[in-house]
């Protein structure tokens, strides 16, 4: 029998290329199409991340989800062969995203371990309480090559459901818990990438990135910069989503972090915005309530233990957990992203989100010489 056959994704009408939707328009084995989820608390009791990715170049399918509870990570990653149905059903092992209306509502699942009571589980109901919204288009080159190109869409709303993890259970409720979520597809380094003489003729002197969704209860505010060690700014967004309204742009975001002495793990933050009609200026008040380093657990980079897009053979499940109260036994965590559930304060509201932040290398406008420079 032949190997290529139709899919059951050829059934819609979807195709943007004369191919099946088998096979990728491009064959770099960077090619990858995700989806992060954060579900948290506003006393920063808890903080959920979840995430789906599918890397069709190198034929792999993997999820994770991490909770933070206190001090302690529990962590659940799967990775298996992806198969030409798999893009229909988003589940891999015990993980599963169930898209019950596109843009606006899905079932987050992790199965329990019956031989790890203690584990992490959960089922979640997320429903959007806003239109998705674009980000901008995320471009990224060292030297002439391009290393990264993904288009995204982040949403925010709200859960109800349950976690349980330690022993413990966690109802989620409205009003008391708060979702966001961000979608993106393209390329981007996957793990065994060779930088070649790019990476070799221009190494990174610096990286300081910000990416916060904030949801209000009118409102839904993105905000998105991407800096270079010099400060030069390759992203740079701030929008504002009203039910109704057309979106407003609120100006170049400026932000004065407060980090805790002897690190870069930002404690507070003020975002300095401008009103595009008149320039009065708004200040977003950022109070972080707790965090986790997505290179602890959820795979990002650079994590040592495993990362997404890994072929780790069929059927591969792992379940741990990491104590996040003495930072040098997790000392790579400094050189990754952490994503921090936050509450939120703009014109006289109050809101809640993800303040994304990640700062390691030179940084000049932070007043960071070096990748081992951090706060007075």
């Amino acid at each position: 029998m032949p190997d290529d056959r139709p899919v059951a994704l050829d059934e819609y009408p979807i195709h943007q290329v004369p191919l099946s939707m088998k096979h990728l328009a491009t064959g770099d084995r960077n090619a990858y199409d995700r989806c992060i989820f954060h579900v948290f608390d506003h006393q920063g009791r808890a903080l959920l991340i979840l995430g789906l990715g599918v890397y069709p170049n190198v034929g792999v399918i993997d999820a994770y989800a991490t909770l933070r509870q206190g001090d302690t990570l529990y962590a659940v990653r799967a990775s298996d062969a992806l198969r030409d149905d798999t893009r229909m059903e988003l589940a891999v092992g015990p993980l599963r995203i169930q898209v019950e209306r596109p843009l606006k509502d899905f079932v987050l699942t992790c199965a329990a371990d019956p031989g790890d009571p203690d584990g992490l589980s959960y089922e979640i109901n997320w429903s959007a309480d806003f239109p998705a919204l674009w980000e901008p288009h995320h471009l990224q080159r060292r030297g002439d090559r391009l290393t990264l190109e993904g288009r995204r869409f982040v949403q925010a709303g709200g859960c109800d459901g349950w976690i349980r993890a330690g022993g413990e259970e966690l109802r989620l409720s409205a009003g008391e818990w708060t979702g966001t979520r961000d979608r993106s597809w393209g390329v981007r380094p996957l793990p065994g990438e060779d930088g070649g003489r790019s990476a070799d003729e221009h190494p990174t002197q610096g990286f300081h990135w910000i990416w916060s969704p904030v949801r209000f209860e009118d409102r839904f505010l993105m905000i998105v910069t991407q800096e270079d060690a010099d400060g030069y700014r390759s992203l740079n967004d701030a929008t504002l989503v009203r039910p109704g309204e057309r979106d407003l742009q609120l100006g170049w975001p400026r932000t004065d972090i407060t980090y805790r002495p002897g690190t870069r793990h930002p404690e507070s933050a003020v975002v300095h915005l401008a009103h595009p009609l008149d320039g009065k200026p708004l200040e977003l008040g950022v109070e972080v309530l707790t965090s986790s380093p997505l290179a602890v657990g959820a795979g990002y980079p650079p994590a040592d233990d495993w990362q997404h897009g890994s072929w780790r053979g069929r059927d591969w499940t792992d379940r741990r957990s990491y104590d996040l109260s003495d930072p040098a036994g997790h000392p790579l965590a400094a050189y990754g992203v952490t994503d921090h559930a936050a509450r939120f304060t703009l014109d006289g509201r109050t809101g809640h989100g993800i303040f994304e932040h990640g700062s390691f290398g030179r940084h000049d406008p932070s007043g960071f010489t070096g990748f081992d420079s951090v706060a007075p």
